[in-house]
């Protein structure tokens, strides 16, 4: 049964949709303003080169949203945007407010994602991570997502492939209105406006500001957030294209962790709740405060020569509030505050000299500032200054890079670059990409492609400060492997029907991992391998008869080589239970290297979605998903018979339906209504533990819970 939320039953929320459906349908006839148009083989890509390309002259498979995309979408954010498209993977740890969402491409980590916002990456230099979350869903205007690697053009962290976020701009001789309130399931509700035009000549702006709040789906997983984004921008044409943007972003969340085993009861230490049945913490929370400033200008003065220079700063704030349990029953905690600076330049030349042959030179520049700072609490809460910490470190790189493409004739294209990327912290590597495309007709294309990726050790990996239980390794060594794919693209019956089929090979040696060290403590190291094989089908057809229709499967089979313990001496680094007992040696550690599942990869993902619109003003839409079990290996140790082992947890596959009606009531006037897990699938995103009755209760292994069913009323006014 759904337990929180919209609580009618999935029978009746079908017949209320269905009802809602109907009667819009009866509305009177305000034509649709936009007509959709098929996928075809001539749209335009810029990520995959960083040139305006053909979709059938880039080597890479692609995936292309446009803003009517977004609008039709029930998505509620961008990870959940792109959920289950080919090859694509969006993971939460759980569903409350401030939980960080992720894009894996291809099963691999979030971090070999690289997610960029007008060229500039957004990526986390703590963690390496994109947060998808934070990402304004009414400022783009496009998503293109290329799969692959991506190293040669991007760098570190593009190793499955790279989002690139285009946003918003003015439109010449249109003025962009758009104003919106919504209130749903969970006393959810957002307030939006985003405005756009050319007020004076050439100079233009796009503005968009939104306010969201909620009080999640558990206790302790509410938040409130504020985002806002300009585009100020000077065009005039191929000659100068000027634009400055900038974002801001603010939200404050609470963090309920896992839900406790059916039965937990509620937990207090003198007088404050510590937990209860629905959420491991109701004390945790966390805050995050983000800036980006982009300064880009291009030209085109003559037809075989462009040129881009962009610069760019970046500020990234993140802060957490931690209370737990101490040995002693006494409720403690800690803060911590982490905060990464980047700054960034960018600039290439696009040379043309002939038809057929092109060639992009280019070089980036970014530096890196993290500071980390940690104090920890008393049992009433105060700050103990005695135990304040602080963690500083600067990096920088700089890459230069070169990539000729030749096209000899009609039906074959040959791609060749090269990435020369220096770190400060680990040296140089040089990374080669290759490619080919056969066209065999114009609407058709056999794409080929094989490169070298790299990702980078984050700023935590190396320096996060030691303590009792964690430390950071500044002798790491980058992850580094090769990425190769075979993709054909076709499209039939005047673009109506579409379809991709790839198949990928990729391998990481020294992959980076978290775990115990030899006297317990959690540091990464470079462990030994990591790869995968895999097929991804997409296929869409229409528009007929105002109907499309889609179908994307992704099949991933990615093996990890990791230590499997079967046996280690016990040894308590405090003292408290084993006194006396020397600190283990590696001889005291039974362990063999096994290849395995990899941990949290699914192998199997789907999508359909089924877009409707009529000339009535009505556009309905329902998307499925499915997503099949993960797995996750934990080490565990037995304190009264010491021994440790690794033992296997898996999470269950589910199924979930999204659904959204809108309607257009008058020339200006929109109403929508959206239901996201329309059956109220109940699912876990992810493992955690949970201690009851601490500090000497029982400690399991529960999951983060997805959201149950919702439900979102919308009014937009547009001109």
């Amino acid at each position: 049964m759904f337990r929180h939320g919209f609580g009618c039953s999935k029978w009746v929320g079908l017949f209320c949709f269905c009802f809602l459906a109907k009667a819009l349908v009866l509305s009177p006839p305000w034509v649709r303003a936009d007509e959709r148009e098929p996928v075809v083989m001539d749209e335009i890509v810029v990520s995959a080169t960083k040139t305006e390309e053909m979709r059938k002259d880039v080597p890479n498979a692609a995936i292309i949203k446009d803003d009517v995309d977004i609008e039709e979408s029930s998505a509620r954010g961008l990870g959940e945007f792109l959920a289950n498209e080919p090859g694509l993977d969006w993971r939460t740890q759980g569903d409350y407010g401030g939980a960080v969402a992720e894009i894996h491409i291809r099963g691999m980590s979030g971090n070999a994602t690289q997610v960029r916002v007008n060229g500039v990456t957004v990526n986390s230099p703590s963690v390496g991570v994109a947060d998808v979350s934070r990402i304004l869903l009414n400022s783009i205007e496009r998503v293109e997502v290329v799969k692959g690697s991506g190293s040669v053009l991007y760098g570190s962290g593009a190793m499955g492939g790279t989002v690139n976020i285009i946003t918003k701009r003015p439109k010449k001789e249109k003025m962009d209105l758009k104003v919106s309130a919504g209130y749903g399931s969970q006393n959810t509700y957002q307030i939006s406006a985003e405005n756009g035009m050319f007020p004076v000549g050439d100079f233009g702006y796009y503005l968009t500001a939104n306010r969201r709040e909620t009080d999640g789906f558990r206790d302790n997983a509410d938040m409130e957030q504020n985002d806002a984004s300009l585009n100020l921008v000077l065009d005039k044409g191929d000659a100068l294209d000027l634009s400055l943007y900038g974002d801001y972003f603010d939200r404050e969340y609470g963090r309920p962790g896992v839900r406790p085993p059916e039965g937990t009861e509620s937990f207090f230490v003198n007088g404050t709740e510590v937990y209860n049945s629905d959420s491991a913490s109701l004390l945790d929370s966390g805050k995050d405060e983000d800036y980006h400033l982009v300064l880009e200008a291009k030209s085109k003065p003559w037809k075989w020569l462009g040129f881009l220079v962009r610069g760019d700063y970046t500020e990234l704030e993140n802060y957490n509030y931690l209370r737990y349990v101490d040995f002693f029953g006494s409720l403690v905690g800690s803060e911590t505050w982490t905060t990464n600076k980047v700054l960034g330049a960018e600039g290439n030349i696009d040379i043309r000299p002939f038809e057929g042959l092109n060639f992009l030179l280019g070089a980036e520049y970014n530096n890196f500032d993290w500071n980390n700072q940690s104090v920890s609490l008393d049992p009433n809460g105060a700050k103990l200054p005695a135990t304040q910490a602080t963690a500083k470190a600067d990096r920088n790189t700089t890459g230069v890079f070169a990539e000729g493409q030749y096209r000899p004739f009609k039906y074959f294209k040959a791609l060749l670059g090269v990435r020369h990327q220096d770190d400060s912290e680990f040296g140089t590597v040089d990374l080669p990409r290759f490619g080919a495309i056969v066209n065999p007709w114009d609407d058709a294309a056999l794409k080929l492609t094989h490169g070298k990726h790299f990702l980078a050790p984050t700023l935590n990996d190396l320096f996060w400060p030691a303590d009792p239980f964690a430390k950071g390794n500044p002798d790491l060594e980058p992850e580094e492997g090769w990425h190769s794919d075979v993709t054909w693209e076709q499209s039939f019956v005047d673009n109506r029907f579409f379809y991709a089929l790839s198949y990928f090979h990729w391998d990481v040696d020294n992959k980076i991992q978290w775990g115990p060290d030899s006297n317990g403590v959690f540091t990464p190291q470079n462990l030994r391998t990591y790869e995968a094989d895999g097929l991804e089908v997409g296929t869409t057809i229409g528009p007929f008869y105002n109907t499309t229709l889609g179908f994307y499967y992704t099949y991933v089979s990615a093996e990890e080589e990791a230590k499997d313990y079967t046996k280690q001496q016990y040894y308590d680094p405090g003292g408290w239970l084993a006194p006396g007992v020397p600190p283990p040696t590696p001889a005291d550690f039974e362990y063999t290297w096994v290849k395995r599942r990899a941990a949290y990869t699914p192998e199997h993902l789907f999508r359909t979605d089924l877009t409707y619109w009529s000339d009535y003003g009505l556009t309905a839409k329902v998307t499925l998903r499915y997503v099949s079990d993960r797995l996750w290996y934990r080490t565990e140790t037995d304190v009264v018979y010491p021994a440790t082992k690794t033992v296997r947890y898996s999470l269950d596959p589910y199924w979930t339906m999204d659904a959204k009606v809108e309607q257009r009531v008058h020339d200006h006037w929109f109403v929508s209504l959206q239901i996201n897990n329309f059956f109220g699938e109940e699912y876990d995103t992810y493992f955690g533990t949970f201690q009851d009755t601490p500090p000497f209760g029982p400690t399991t292994v529960e999951g983060f819970p997805g959201a149950g069913r919702s439900v979102f009323f919308n009014v937009r006014y547009e001109y």
